[in-house]
């Protein structure tokens, strides 16, 4: 982190004030006499200084060169990573011919992100172009969707062992990956905020509210893995007879953990302090219902039983998860409320 320069503040005329600008600073955006620059106020009161004053997305590319060694598996992390961090533009080129299975990774990765599509392809280079226009896509509506994909999932993964439906099972498994897929969005988008204050402004979001989307997002990823979990289990106990009573209870539970789930998006959406205290209470009653799936559990058979302690596991742990929603909210809302304000000397 760079040094702070301390600066006097000088008046022009009889209403101006100025200050000149960090040399270094000025070379490195190669700012010219005469040239705009944006002046933007933050909500906590400092002054943001911007050559960007277009207000067109800064473009950012990243290149990777591969040959017949390269790691598969490697690639596709640097190239969920280059997207991740908000690049714009990805080239994947290599000094022969592109290999078949590296081109393979590439399709591979625009399917699985938002927004990105191959462009320009050659034998020796494909460039991957991001698409979608960041505004067009806010936060809190990609939050609201991995919240519905997320309910539907826990619901089906106990309805599939309620039913011993072993095909919705893998079904709600295979939808782990929309739910990661919006999660990297959300990242890439706080990113391209974080380093785009146009955008931020454009968006009408603040940089530190964007990292409370961030923050959320990590969380209902965690949970939809759980329901994944929970959606496995359920598909190894399809054979297993299981008691009606015993099998009503943990279908309560899971309603129960879904309660406390839809409740601390609640509070986020409508920044609700008091909703969300409340929520976090309501985690107790959930993990006596879970440890109760758990004892009952012992009545089966090893292998059997040990599926049954996972899925109650996962069922406390969306209900844990779901508390620190509410943390977060609480948190959040406490670091934007309106200090008191005074006269420091």
């Amino acid at each position: 982190m760079s040094d702070m320069e301390i600066r006097k503040v000088q008046r022009s005329g009889g209403s101006s004030f100025i200050v000149s600008l960090p040399k270094k600073w000025v070379d490195a955006t190669r700012i010219e006499k005469n040239d705009p620059v944006g002046l933007i106020i933050q909500p906590d009161g400092t002054l943001l200084i911007t050559p960007n004053t277009s207000g067109v997305q800064l473009r950012k590319r990243k290149e990777f060169v591969v040959d017949m060694a390269t790691d598969r598996t490697l690639l596709l992390r640097e190239l969920i990573g280059a997207y991740i961090s908000g690049y714009t533009e990805i080239k994947v080129k290599s000094k022969v011919r592109l290999p078949a299975d590296i081109i393979e990774q590439v399709r591979h990765f625009t399917a699985l992100s938002i927004g990105q599509e191959v462009v320009e392809e050659t034998d020796k280079e494909i460039l991957v172009k991001d698409l979608l226009n960041p505004a067009e896509m806010p936060l809190a509506g990609t939050i609201r969707r991995m919240g519905v994909i997320v309910t539907k999932m826990n619901e089906d993964a106990v309805a599939a062992l309620k039913t011993s439906d072993v095909d919705l099972a893998h079904n709600v498994i295979e939808r782990d990956g929309d739910v990661d897929r919006l999660q990297w969005l959300i990242a890439r988008q706080a990113n391209l905020i974080y380093a785009d204050v146009n955008l931020s402004r454009k968006m009408d979001l603040p940089v530190g509210t964007a990292s409370v989307y961030v923050q959320i997002a990590k969380i209902i990823e965690r949970i939809a893995d759980h329901a994944a979990k929970i959606a496995h289990n359920a598909a190894e106990l399809s054979d297993v007879p299981i008691d009606d009573d015993y099998l009503a209870f943990i279908e309560r539970t899971g309603t129960e953990a879904l309660a406390v789930f839809q409740a601390a998006l609640g509070a986020f959406f409508s920044s609700d302090i008091e909703r969300a205290n409340d929520t976090i209470g309501k985690r107790n009653a959930l993990e006596r219902h879970c440890r109760e799936i758990s004892k009952t559990a012992l009545s089966f058979d090893a292998v059997s039983a040990i599926h049954f302690v996972y899925i109650s596991d996962s069922l406390r742990r969306v209900g844990d998860y779901s508390t620190d929603i509410c943390e977060h909210v609480i948190n959040h809302i406490i670091s934007t409320e309106e200090p008191a304000r005074g006269k420091n000397r």
